[in-house]
């Protein structure tokens, strides 16, 4: 056992040597005493079953520092790694990771990524050796725990598919394709402005924005929300095509505002987003082969370009062309157009459809009739929120804000004795939602039940509700709103200023001091210190979760009175 002398013995135990020579004593520290490795299972069987079950634990028992002096305390300076190999003196490959407590769990998935980067057969049982290695600084000779051996039969990982995942992390159902299966993932998104989105790869990693510099378009796999964020998209909505390139940790985003089809057939095509497809509808003399280009002008998002200011004319994107070209039965991307070759079934009324849905498969053809999608509502009513039984109106409007879910959203001045319902077009007294389950303050709506919806006590409040989800959600104003990043430079905090409710009800009006442009505009908030419930706006109207107030970069400074109508959706600065 070797007594440590150097430099480090003088740094921990100085004090216990003056208080000890005083006897005439000396206490020598000692190298550490390894722990003991066990695992709970001794054989595993891998699948996507499993994958996010915990299939495997590790425990070790704490190593010590030995002293002399067993009543003198050594402080804690033993970092532990743990390490894996398929080698058992751990001779090849070897997986590390720097473990602070007694204990590591492995779901299904973690330890399959283990296997893959061991280099280990899928779908066979592979030995795998765990020990835990612990040192007390760079200059000291590590110690090892003992070696427990396990059985895993690891399962294949898909490196070809790339999953997108909302913001929250929770699958979208929509998939980026790697063909090479190189981390370099493509494929078209229809996507509503500044859509927020991550990119999980087949073994488990989860790519966002790079969040240590902040830069658009910068990727990072970091496992801390500080280091990485969310991807967002520009301001447009529309069509995209997505490059996520895991290894060069960059990715883009091609904006496709039209695409133009010429030949045999020709005209501007539509764009459905919800499906990922365009489509253009004409009449067909005769059946057969029709012959046809497709192209247009894109705008391409990348890091050199950033999105900040996107959905305005100040931040066009690149100008790049863009084309499709007929390859077998399926269609490739790139920037310029060739002959595709479609068939015409029958004469007569026709779609063409260009679907961009599958990333593995584009595709071009012909259906008969029309299939042009059917455009998403701007505006919901609500009938019966603020009147009596026998003046109900389409006067209370509830506004989209998120096409994806079908949300809308919006605020009423409550008095309703009898409840309400929702009605999907002006003067359409017939087609209206009504209760499903619920109560005054959330629930489901469903379509043409017999009960209404249940109204809250009489007040200002703020609508939710989803035609995608089929659901409502309530909640009660206050007697303030406030304000949030006027004057404010990039770097610094927005603090949450109040504006007090005025005579008119859903009106707020207060008094606002401009001494200079905001970096990033500013928004109205209509709790204090909640960031989820927030209207941008432009032009003196306010949309729910819309693009900051700009007001404030075109007026000289001083003091204005602000006066948000949040019923009406409305702002003046005067």
């Amino acid at each position: 056992m070797k007594t440590i002398t150097n430099f480090l013995f003088l740094l921990v135990a100085a004090v216990c040597f003056v208080a000890c020579e005083k006897d005439g004593d000396k206490i020598y520290l000692n190298s550490i005493e390894a722990g003991d490795l066990m695992a709970s299972e001794s054989e595993v069987v891998l699948s996507q079953d499993n994958s996010k079950d915990i299939v495997l634990s590790l425990a070790w028992t704490r190593d010590n520092l030995a002293v002399s002096d067993p009543n003198v305390s050594t402080p804690d300076l033993i970092t532990m790694t743990l390490q894996a190999s398929t080698a058992s003196d751990f001779s090849s490959a070897v997986v590390e990771s720097l473990e602070t407590s007694l204990s590591k769990v492995y779901t299904g998935a973690n330890l399959n990524t283990v296997a893959k980067n061991l280099g280990a057969t899928p779908d066979v049982a592979n030995t795998f050796y765990f020990r835990l290695m612990s040192k007390t600084g760079s200059n000291m000779e590590p110690v090892y725990s003992n070696t427990v051996t396990v059985s895993i039969t690891p399962y294949t990982i898909d490196m070809s598919v790339g999953y997108v995942l909302d913001t929250k992390q929770a699958d979208t159902g929509l998939t980026l394709y790697s063909a090479a299966s190189n981390g370099d993932y493509v494929g078209f998104m229809g996507v509503s402005g500044w859509y927020n989105y991550y990119l999980k790869e087949g073994d488990g990693t989860i790519w966002g924005n790079d969040g240590v510099t902040g830069t658009a378009f910068l990727m990072s796999s970091e496992n801390d929300s500080d280091k990485r964020w969310n991807f967002w998209f520009p301001g447009r909505s529309g069509c995209y095509y997505v490059d996520v390139n895991t290894s060069k940790k960059v990715w883009s985003a091609l904006y496709i505002p039209s695409l133009t089809v010429a030949g045999d057939v020709a005209g501007e095509m539509t764009f459905d987003r919800a499906n990922v497809k365009w489509t253009l509808t004409f009449n067909a003399a005769q059946a057969g082969n029709v012959n046809l280009k497709v192209s247009g002008i894109g705008r391409l998002y990348d890091y050199s370009t950033g999105t900040e200011k996107s959905d305005t004319d100040e931040n066009p994107g690149i100008e790049t062309p863009v084309g499709f070209v007929q390859s077998g039965e399926n269609l490739t991307f790139g920037g310029q157009a060739g002959d595709i070759t479609v068939n015409v079934a029958t004469a007569g009324e026709c779609t063409l459809v260009i679907d961009l849905s599958n990333p593995k498969q584009w595709k071009a053809e012909v259906t008969s009739g029309s299939s042009e999608p059917e455009p998403v509502r701007e505006t919901l009513y609500m009938l019966g929120i603020s009147e009596g039984e026998d003046s109900w109106t389409f006067d209370n409007h509830l506004r989209l804000y998120d096409e994806d879910n079908l949300g809308y959203a919006g605020v009423a001045d409550v008095n309703s004795p009898w409840g309400y319902q929702i009605a999907i077009e002006d003067g359409n007294w017939g087609d209206v939602y009504k209760l499903g389950e619920g109560d005054a303050n959330a629930g489901t709506l469903a379509f043409g039940t017999e009960n209404n919806i249940p109204a809250p006590d009489g007040g200002l409040y703020f609508f939710d509700v989803s035609l995608k989800a089929l659901t409502y959600k309530l909640t009660a104003l206050g007697s303030e709103i406030y304000v949030a990043g006027l004057n404010k430079l990039e770097d610094e905090t927005w603090t949450f200023e109040p504006l007090p409710a005025a005579t008119t009800a859903g009106v707020f009006s207060g008094s606002i001091t401009i001494t200079q442009p905001s970096a990033w505009s500013f928004k109205i908030y209509l709790f204090d210190n909640n960031w989820d419930y927030v209207y941008g706006g432009n032009g003196g109207k306010l949309y729910y979760k819309g693009n900051g107030i700009t007001d404030d970069a075109t007026l000289a400074p001083g003091t204005y009175t602000l006066a948000v109508d949040l019923i009406h959706a409305t702002y003046t600065i005067e």
